[in-house]
């Protein structure tokens, strides 16, 4: 792989895995729209490590936060702090995605390789962004969302394995229209990403461990370049979204995932 590849491939990881635009259409249409190669899986492993410690970078206060009070709560056997019940609606939150992963992989992994079902996702993308805009009163707080909030913003992020379907996108917007406000839904969407996209690079890791890959010498610079192009632009990218959010709406973002989606859809047809 050309470094200047892994550079792109790594920025475009690290920007999309966090706005609301869909990290695995982007990593579907762009190399396809540019006649590249699929990229090896070592590589998607080192990419999505790279993501994975942008989030642990930005939030490792409230991650250490959050793992005191459960711990606290195991011994106490008590959820009455607000952080144990936090780290609980996480772990509830989880459980949709990580499922539908486990039980339904084959269906997703066969929308990779129909881009002209990718751009149609990411104008559901658009649609879902544009709507919760339309819906959401912001009138709840974090420490008052319910189990059956935490749900529904898992049951939106299972939904987001579809290629297309963007996961910090749908999270936000469904934590809209349960009621939070817009920065307050992308904080729980991102504590929300962090075991997800652990596991799914965990996964990755396995399936290069178990199938035998071996990793040349001229992937070690592209391999490391990827990584910090991913880490660095993904850590932005949250600083950039959390605070954006705190002033302005989601159809900036709504409209790019339908412009996209419409241009990459007109060219997978008449192609």
């Amino acid at each position: 792989m050309e470094l200047w590849k892994a550079i792109i491939l790594g920025i475009l990881q690290g920007a999309t895995e966090f706005l609301p635009v869909s990290s695995s259409g982007h990593l579907v249409l762009v190399p396809w729209l540019l006649g590249w190669d699929e990229s090896p899986l070592v590589f998607d492993v080192v990419v999505h490590l790279g993501t994975l410690m942008a989030v642990l970078t930005y939030f490792w206060r409230d991650w250490l936060t959050l793992l005191r009070a459960g711990w606290t709560a195991l011994r106490t056997r008590s959820t009455q702090d607000p952080d144990a019940r936090l780290l609980l609606l996480i772990g509830l939150g989880t459980v949709p995605a990580a499922l539908a992963g486990a039980l339904l992989e084959g269906i997703f992994e066969s929308a990779f390789s129909e881009p002209a079902l990718v751009a149609v996702f990411l104008l559901v993308t658009a649609l879902l962004l544009t709507v919760s805009e339309r819906t959401g009163s912001a009138n709840q707080s974090l420490s008052a969302l319910t189990v059956r909030d935490a749900l529904a913003v898992g049951v939106a992020q299972a939904f987001a394995i579809f290629p297309g379907i963007s996961r910090s996108g749908s999270t936000i917007a469904t934590g809209i229209w349960r009621g939070l406000p817009r920065a307050t839904a992308a904080r729980f969407s991102f504590l929300l990403a962090t075991p997800i996209i652990f596991g799914a690079g965990f996964k990755q890791a396995l399936d290069v461990v178990t199938g035998d890959v071996t990793v040349g010498q001229d992937m070690i610079l592209p391999m490391i370049a990827g990584f910090t192009a991913a880490a660095a632009v993904g850590y932005a990218c949250i600083w950039f979204l959390m605070r954006l959010l705190k002033e302005r709406s989601l159809y900036g973002f709504a409209v790019y995932c339908a412009a996209f989606g419409t241009m990459s859809l007109l060219v997978a047809l008449l192609t």
